[in-house]
């Protein structure tokens, strides 16, 4: 009976939504198949040697506190800007928001490449750093700073959209009351804007994590956890590098599902 019910709703859908079934099936499916496929072709022994390695789990370790701490230490900085953007005019604006996306459109080899120059001894920070007694290439301070880099665009932009959402007339009332341009800030516009300042520091977070092009040219060691698995793939093959691969996926989706949950919450 339910086959029938099934075979008439078909019939009453117009062409036009039957397209948009199909086209957004067959994305969904282009992005659940590999996923899915990857899983499916886990062998037990390699995944509980991969669960047991204490070289993974300290690389997911690391890939993850140096996320969030970068994704921390950024937002001090890009929250203000994304502010400014939101609300000021000022000459070359326009060329400031381009810059602000240049590390989403060029290669990410390209943005490691850059990096390197900018910490390496040779350099004004590298030789800096140098002097303290801290080398910053293949350190835990270089990873940071590749994710950073790749990464905070996703949280200015975020940012800026909800400070701009926040309307204006509000700012002015809390003004004309004596109130300052911070407790203005604190209290008013970024409380309003923060399901979109929450989004966008979560994207970098997420972002940061899976970044591998820019990481992998200013340390390969430490390893994060892309960098461990294109290293395992690269010295042993598919087969045990699909095991770390899985558990990070899985790891980090059910991080990101929580992290969703609570900005949904909020």
């Amino acid at each position: 009976m339910s086959i029938f019910v099934l075979m008439g709703e078909l019939k009453n859908l117009s062409a036009s939504r039957l397209l948009l079934l199909f086209t957004g099936g067959a994305a969904l499916l282009f992005i659940i198949a590999p996923m899915a496929g990857m899983f499916l072709s886990l062998k037990a022994p390699h995944l509980f040697e991969t669960i047991a390695d204490s070289k993974v789990s300290h690389s997911i370790g690391l890939t993850l506190s140096v996320s969030f701490l970068a994704t921390l230490f950024s937002s001090v900085f890009a929250i203000p800007l994304a502010y400014v953007l939101a609300r000021r005019n000022f000459p070359l604006k326009g060329l400031v928001e381009a810059l602000i996306d240049i590390p989403v459109v060029i290669p990410h080899s390209a943005a490691g490449i850059a990096l390197l120059g900018f910490i390496s001894r040779d350099s004004v920070v590298g030789s800096l750093a140098s002097k303290a007694g801290f080398t910053l290439i293949g350190s835990p301070v270089a990873i940071g700073m590749a994710m950073a880099f790749v990464s905070l665009p996703f949280l200015i932009n975020a940012a800026k959209e909800g400070f701009a959402a926040v309307p204006v007339r509000l700012e002015h009332a809390a003004a004309t009351l004596g109130a300052g341009e911070w407790t203005i800030f604190s209290r008013i516009t970024l409380p309003l804007a923060s399901r979109s300042v929450v989004s966008g520091l979560v994207m970098m977070f997420a972002r940061g994590m899976s970044e591998f092009g820019a990481v992998v040219i200013v340390a390969y060691h430490p390893m994060t956890t892309p960098v461990l698995i294109f290293d395992r793939f690269n010295s042993f093959g598919l087969d045990y590098a699909r095991p770390v691969a899985a558990i990070f996926i899985v790891i980090t989706l059910l991080l990101f599902f929580v992290l969703r949950a609570y900005q949904k919450n909020r």
